[in-house]
């Protein structure tokens, strides 16, 4: 092990990057946060910005330069979305970067955060979801992870999503009576009058022009309502979304190993975990389930391993908690 190597891990989100500065001894030595990372989402100008705020934070800790570090690798959805790595490239280099420029996948991150035998799987259920199956260290099978208006079933958009229709129905007599309703319209700051429009209650105008004025992908911030409380309605939503993250999982299966989740929708118990189980069967009780809540952990690794440095339990160990002390 070169244990004069220092390598940096970005976890680049589209709502905000993570950076870890890690020796070769795979020692945390630094940490930053900055803004949105990802290219695809945030732009490239607005993406860069973010990554080196992350960056600058993290080296700032321990007083280590740019041009001290050897590696830096970039784990975010798509990897690669763009094939012009300019964006980044050109930034690093005027801060004195001549290292070598990775990136890898956002999934791979979050697996080698909980794990880092060679074969294993990853369920991240946050806005998203998505499951990949590792081996040889790489990733081998993909499952879901096609975006919220084609996939991304039993995610917290997916919930989010038929909360919002479940409001709808009740408030259009089309559907049960739920006690999300009240709730959804005290979230989006409403307050309807008892009156009605050509036979369409106010509350059910109110609703339906905020829920349609703001990007879909905002639909997942009513994910957390259902978790709330006891509703059926709810209970309903939570225990197909378990189903259908159990159903990708099983299409990527092959024989029990660690699986690695990320996100907050199956690290939760209650009817989504407990559906997810049910789904799985006998095949449950023989997989490790490991939370993570990044993939901070893994984006340093993954960074130690393109420097020639191979990610180990004792290192996967060593990087977690020493990097609790820095966050």
């Amino acid at each position: 092990m070169d244990h004069d190597v220092t390598v940096l891990g970005l976890d680049a989100g589209g709502t905000s990057t993570r950076a870890v500065l890690v020796s070769g001894s795979a020692e945390c030595l630094g940490y930053g946060v900055g803004g949105r990372g990802n290219p695809t989402s945030a732009g490239p100008e607005r993406a860069a910005d973010g990554v080196m705020e992350a960056i600058t934070r993290a080296l700032a800790a321990s007083g280590t330069l740019l041009s001290d570090v050897s590696v830096i690798t970039a784990s975010m959805a798509g990897k690669r979305a763009r094939n012009d790595d300019d964006w980044l490239v050109n930034r690093l280099a005027a801060h004195g970067f001549a290292g070598r420029l990775t990136f890898e996948s956002d999934l791979l991150a979050a697996y080698y955060s909980g794990s880092a035998e060679p074969f294993g799987y990853a369920l991240v259920s946050g806005t998203g979801a998505c499951v990949i199956r590792v081996a040889g260290g790489n990733i081998e099978d993909t499952g879901d992870g096609l975006g919220w208006l084609l996939g991304d079933r039993g995610s917290g958009f997916w919930i989010g999503r038929r909360v919002a229709r479940a409001v709808v129905q009740d408030l259009d007599g089309t559907g049960p009576a739920t006690t999300l309703t009240p709730a959804v319209i005290e979230a989006l700051g409403l307050q309807p009058q008892d009156t009605q429009n050509e036979g369409r209650s106010n509350a059910l105008e109110l609703v339906v022009s905020a829920l349609y004025s703001r990007p879909p992908i905002e639909l997942a911030s009513l994910a957390i309502l259902a978790f709330a409380d006891d509703d059926p309605v709810a209970v309903s939503i939570l225990r197909r979304a378990g189903i259908h993250l159990a159903d990708t999982l099983s299409a990527v299966y092959t024989t029990a190993a660690t699986v690695v989740v990320g996100g907050s929708v199956l690290a939760r118990s209650g009817p989504v975990r407990d559906a997810f189980d049910a789904r799985l069967g006998p095949r449950a009780a023989a997989l490790d389930l490991r939370l993570v809540s990044d993939g901070t952990v893994g984006a340093g690794l993954l960074a130690l391993r393109a420097a020639g440095v191979p990610p180990t339990p004792t290192g996967l160990q060593t990087l977690t908690s020493t990097l609790a002390r820095h966050r």
